[in-house]
């Protein structure tokens, strides 16, 4: 790939290729529980804009532009009340839509409130999660994407911001090689339970692959032979523009998602998004066999009102991440890292803010990565060149077809098939007719 190449896929600003194509797509934008009615606004940063987000007085969330269209003072220090945002500077007031409403510093005569609009999006919720959709068509958005765990009710919503370019956050999702290194290097077999979807990882460390193009983006299948003489899969998805779906959970009765939602070039807001019968997690379910819990939970500073003040965990780059170098020596933590989103974090910050890719030396086993690069950037040619519409942006059933997790197989049966047979005897949770979920009260996991 060209440094230009590189420099679209990285680059999400308004007049950038990648910012762009991103802004056909729905954007994961806040969870529905940190916007209250009339309510505090909540200062967003997408796509390297300065956002707020707001609740009215009848429930309705407003995405606009932090800056009042009459002398650009920040909305975010004004007044949410009586259906609309009102600026504190001069008193004009918007709706969720950017209409002005009220002009009061203008004499009644000289009004012109029905000429003037803060720049609004469009904004709409799904099962404890807030969409934005930032494309130019405002009267027309595509359907929400039918991503499966968004559709399940009761799914578990949580966040992490994480201060590094979206995709080489996103890169760590889809390299599975790391996981018998960076989150269980400490284990031995015997350390887990049999039947357990991480002891092939912990015998054999060395993957193969089988890495394909799928309608919504790439799949890749990871193999390896298990005890039983049966094949070991963890199946997972790249989907466009920007989601995941990884495969430390149990194919066939959870679902999960996570978009890497850049906020600018430095900074990328992960959403996790899980669901189903089986709601565990191997990573922060499973106990070994003294019973001890593998890992800790994420320890998070609270929620401030700073662009980049949400979802921040105490440890980072300040700290070395927290690690504890004398559990690293003993083998209680491979890393001395206690949780595997921090393993992570602590991997994919210390590239620095946007890593320098022509410094890497790409592996056999970064198949999938190689692969949803070249993916990316034949789609944004086509988009800048041809005029050619984000692929699923406006065919939004299409993610339906996307499952992750780890199964076993007969060894004779390629993944493609073992895959589709998976498919179908998993446990799904179809959308209704339009395309939504019941609604609930989120829950903020771990």
């Amino acid at each position: 790939m060209s440094k230009n190449d590189l420099a679209d896929l990285l680059r999400v600003g308004p007049e950038t290729t990648m910012g762009k194509f991103m802004r056909q797509y729905w954007l994961p934008a806040v969870l529905s529980h940190e916007v209250k009615a009339d309510g505090d606004p909540v200062r967003l940063m997408l796509l390297g804009e300065k956002l707020i987000a707001f609740r009215d007085s009848s429930g309705r969330v407003g995405v606009l532009d932090h800056r009042c269209p009459h002398r650009c003072a920040s909305l975010f220090v004004g007044r949410n009340e009586e259906n609309g945002i009102r600026c504190v500077y001069h008193g004009w007031k918007f709706d969720v839509d950017g209409n002005c409403v009220d002009m009061p510093s203008v004499p009644a005569r000289l009004d012109f409130k029905e000429k003037v609009h803060a720049r609004a999006y469009k904004a709409v919720e799904r099962n404890g999660l807030i969409w934005v959709y930032m494309g130019e068509n405002q009267n027309n958005p595509p359907p929400l994407p039918a991503i499966e765990a968004n559709m399940i009710p009761g799914s578990k919503i949580w966040c992490l911001q994480r201060q590094c370019n979206w995709l080489q956050a996103l890169e760590g999702d889809i390299d599975t090689s790391h996981v018998g290194f960076l989150h269980v290097g400490a284990l031995q077999p015997e350390d887990l339970p049999e039947g357990s979807p991480l002891r092939p990882t912990v015998l054999n460390r060395a993957p193969e692959y089988r890495v394909q193009n799928a309608e919504w983006g790439a799949t890749y299948g990871a193999y390896r032979l298990a005890e039983d003489g049966r094949m070991s899969w963890r199946a997972a998805q790249f989907m466009f523009p920007f989601w995941t779906m990884t495969p430390n959970i149990l194919f066939s009765t959870r679902a999960i998602a996570r978009a890497w939602v850049p906020m600018d070039d430095t900074h990328v807001m992960l959403f996790d998004i899980t669901g189903g019968v089986d709601e565990g997690n191997p990573f922060f379910t499973t106990k070994l066999k003294n019973g001890e819990p593998m890992y800790e939970k994420i320890r998070r500073k609270p929620n401030g009102t700073g662009w980049y003040d949400r979802w921040l965990p105490v440890d980072g780059l300040q700290n070395d991440w927290g690690i504890d170098r004398e559990a690293q020596r003993n083998m209680i933590h491979y890393t001395g890292i206690d949780n595997p989103s921090m393993q992570d974090q602590a991997i994919t910050e210390s590239m620095g803010p946007i890593t320098d890719h022509s410094f890497e030396h790409l592996a056999p086993t970064d198949q999938m990565i190689a692969f949803v690069r070249r993916r990316l950037t034949q789609a944004l040619r086509n988009f800048r060149d041809d005029s050619a519409p984000a692929p699923c942006a406006f065919s939004p059933e299409t993610y339906f077809g996307a499952r992750s997790g780890a199964f076993w197989a007969d060894p004779v049966v390629e993944f493609s098939t073992a895959y589709r047979v998976e498919l179908e005897k998993a446990q799904r949770w179809p959308a209704n007719p339009d395309g939504s979920a019941v609604e609930r009260e989120p829950e903020v996991a771990r």
